[in-house]
């Protein structure tokens, strides 16, 4: 297919801040890998293993991106929503929804090493190499569920309010996690597991996908209603507000090339974000990709980004969601050049 080239918008905006657009790549989309019809949430990669996770209805996805993408099932899962890869250890830690556990996967044959009681409807999830913990958001239940991969038990639970989405772990420890119920960024001290003041966003409806950049001390969170807010992680203040797609349900951040990508699933785009403008971060194009595809991964050391979707055809009953067409799943991929 052709290139789809970012496209400059919104060129009110300080000039200065569309200079990094201009080194950014051209994107291409060169494939798809096919999978088993089932619902989909979470994907991550690791890196070492060059191998995709796809939390994929009650089992994973996992892709050999360095065999001709070959795919396997891993797990029997009750609802997966997060997959979260554990360095080194040729094991996957998997969020089981309905029946709100934790399982660990053993990644060479798919056995079920640990099955781990947290919080009600745990969702999101991330692990810190640092202090090898899992950090799982508990949406329904409100609470962080801390846990020590080592020892395959939760060492520390922290209560914020239902409706938790994506977290992700800032300078000091400091956990900012997305609540979609209250449109605000809650926060956490994870050493000692204080809850401090939550950040709001107005403008923002629905809040799901996060991102944090290091370099810039910025957080992005993706809003349901089009809308991804730009916070200073350090001062807690928001800094702006930006137009992006519809139905958005992650944030992914590329350090090397200095961009973030906002897929949205209900728009079928993703919004591309440059991190490093003299106003702070801007968006500076948009890329066609998907319905459906709102979630996904990139690969830091190729650039590409691998959207889970399907194809979709009309609701079952009038105004409800449009139904996936049976044999249609795949991961869409999209490559830099």
């Amino acid at each position: 297919m052709r290139p789809i080239r970012l496209s400059h918008l919104f060129v009110s905006i300080a000039a200065a801040a569309l200079v990094a657009a201009t080194n950014a790549p051209t994107y291409e989309v060169t494939g798809a890998i096919p999978g088993p019809d089932g619902g989909w949430d979470y994907a991550s990669i690791d890196t070492a293993a060059h191998t995709l996770y796809v939390a994929h209805g009650d089992a994973v996805m996992a892709v050999d991106l360095a065999n001709g993408n070959a795919v396997r099932s891993l797990g029997k899962i009750a609802k997966a929503h997060a997959v979260v890869p554990i360095p080194g250890k040729n094991l996957l830690l998997v969020s089981s929804a309905h029946d709100d556990t934790v399982r660990l996967l053993d990644t060479v044959d798919g056995h079920e090493i640990a099955n781990i009681t947290v919080g009600s409807d745990p969702d999101a999830a991330f692990y810190d190499a640092a202090s090898g913990h899992a950090v799982v958001m508990n949406a329904k239940g409100g609470t962080v569920s801390i846990i020590d991969v080592a020892a395959q038990k939760v060492v520390g639970t922290i209560p914020l309010k239902a409706g938790l989405e994506f977290g992700v772990m800032g300078e000091g420890k400091t956990l900012f996690v997305n609540n979609e119920d209250t449109n605000e960024i809650e926060i956490a001290d994870l050493g000692t597991q204080k809850v401090g003041k939550a950040i709001a966003m107005p403008g923002c409806e629905g809040p799901t996908g996060l991102g944090y950049d290091a370099a810039t001390h910025l957080l992005i969170s993706a809003c349901a209603n089009g809308k991804a807010v730009v916070i200073n992680a350090q001062t807690r203040r928001v800094v702006r507000l930006l137009d992006i797609g519809k139905g958005p349900d992650a944030v992914l951040i590329d350090t090397a090339r200095r961009l973030a990508f906002i897929p949205c699933g209900a728009s079928g785009t993703i919004s591309v974000i440059a991190l490093d403008g003299a106003m702070g971060a801007a968006v500076v194009g948009t890329i066609a990709s998907e319905k459906g595809a709102r979630t996904g991964a990139l690969d830091p050391a190729s650039g590409n980004l691998y959207l889970p979707t399907a194809h979709f055809g009309p609701p079952a009953t009038s105004g409800g969601r449009p139904v996936a067409i049976p044999g249609t799943f795949h991961v869409a991929i999209i490559t830099p050049r």
